[in-house]
């Protein structure tokens, strides 16, 4: 590995683990993702900190869990960096470590190893109006201050909004949101490549955020022709013959329309760049349930909800097309890049992931309890918390016996004590 790679991340909304050409999903149209995967490390038991976008987006930017990032709620805003000057993290008196930096992200970390850092796309982590829609120009157009773009020396893009087609960007070469026409990924994509391509004097960490294939999932593809829901292949898991298996197969209609959208726009982007001395992770903040056990969207423990695709192509033949089932997070992704900084492999020593949704939601459709609990190839334990402050045993499942997860242990009075041991673990 290059002394100082290149890094590009390419981060999805909604796109969950299984639905993936590579993956085994026979609704999935995704060349392009397939091949990177040939070429990269396959993460196969990779999850979400926290199945909902500005938490997972705050773990993945901070590397710190919610809510000690400061991001608790969906409507909480990712604190303000204030640079702390007391040797960039050194212990201080006594031999103690100072105390987390609220703010600071991977493009700060990076920026201080000399790194030329730009974000392009969806944010989800300045404040924004409770009131407005949320689908439509209001997020879109919504200005992010400089001081709340992460510490990206280059940043354009949006706080939300979910306009598929036609988005709104503004930011550092971009004083007012501006309009391009466009299908959103093929947009962002090409002026990520425009910069990838300029001269920059130094290693680069570029992030692609991309909206898509998060709904509303009947948003016009260009170039895509929708599947019929009749044609859609359901997992084992969607309760048939109702309105649940109705409104999945209508939305997974859509849902791999956008997928094989996005799916040829981080081809072209590939295609565009110079990939020899560049580090590609290309990954999702959380996947959504389309009626696996009767449920719908994220914030819920579940497969379909918490595990996320996660490949990283390297630079060292010997990983190319190798599976790895460590229990590695998105939370991880900001220490791995700062190790290829150094010139070091980052290597997972856990033997869990740890997973949560720190509060609860009121959004419709999404899991209304907060939770946490943990993942690891063989287990997924989750406890509920309830609004007394007690946490009660909810979730209990043998992924290796049952990864559709059917059969909850923890209603099971004989699988009491191992989920008791297991617990010790969260």
């Amino acid at each position: 590995m290059p002394k100082q790679p290149n890094i590009l991340w390419i981060v999805t909304t909604q796109w969950r683990a299984q639905a993936c050409g590579y993956a085994g999903d026979a609704n999935a149209r995704t060349p392009w993702v397939d091949a990177l995967a040939s070429e990269a490390v396959n993460f196969a038991q990779a999850v979400t900190p926290h199945p909902l976008g500005p938490q997972a987006r705050a773990a993945l930017l901070t590397g710190q869990l919610c809510p000690e990032n400061g991001v608790s709620s969906y409507w909480d805003a990712l604190p303000v960096y204030q640079e702390v000057k007391n040797g960039s993290g050194a212990a201080g008196a006594g031999g103690r470590r100072p105390p987390l930096q609220l703010g600071r992200t991977v493009a700060h970390a990076l920026g201080d190893r000399g790194y030329a850092t730009a974000w392009f796309g969806k944010w989800h982590l300045a404040p924004r109006d409770r009131s407005a829609p949320f689908v439509g120009e209001t997020h879109a157009r919504q200005i992010v201050p400089a001081e709340r773009r992460g510490g990206f020396a280059l940043w354009e893009g949006f706080e939300g909004g979910f306009l598929l087609n036609d988005p709104w960007l503004h930011g550092t070469r971009l004083a007012e949101p501006r309009r391009f026409k466009g299908y959103q990924a093929d947009v962002l994509v090409q002026r990520a490549a425009d910069w990838l391509r300029e001269p920059h004097g130094a290693p680069v960490f570029c992030v692609v955020s991309l909206e898509a294939p998060h709904p509303p999932y009947h948003a016009p593809v260009p170039h895509v022709q929708e599947a019929r829901p009749a044609e859609i292949k359901l997992r084992a898991n969607v309760p048939l013959g109702g309105d649940v298996e109705k409104k999945a197969r209508e939305e997974l209609a859509g849902y791999y329309a956008h997928i094989e959208a996005t799916d040829r726009a981080v081809g072209r982007l590939l295609a565009e760049i110079d990939l020899s001395e560049t580090i590609v992770v290309f990954t999702s903040v959380h996947g959504d349930m389309h009626g696996s056990h009767g449920m719908f969207r994220k914030a819920w423990p579940h497969e379909e909800s918490v595990r996320v695709p996660l490949l990283i192509r390297g630079l060292r033949a010997e990983n190319q097309g190798r599976r790895d089932d460590a229990p590695v997070s998105l939370v991880d992704l900001s220490h791995m890049a700062v190790n290829w900084a150094a010139g070091r492999e980052w290597v997972c020593k856990r033997d869990s992931a740890p997973i949560s949704m720190p509060s609860a939601t009121e959004i419709p459709l999404q899991c209304p309890h907060a939770w946490r609990g943990f993942r690891s190839a063989r287990h997924k334990v989750v406890v509920r918390c309830e609004a007394d402050g007690r946490e009660v045993p909810w979730l209990f499942f043998d992924l290796e016996r049952d990864p559709l997860e059917l059969r909850n242990l923890a209603d099971e009075p004989a699988h009491a004590g191992e989920m008791r041991e297991l617990m010790r673990w969260i």
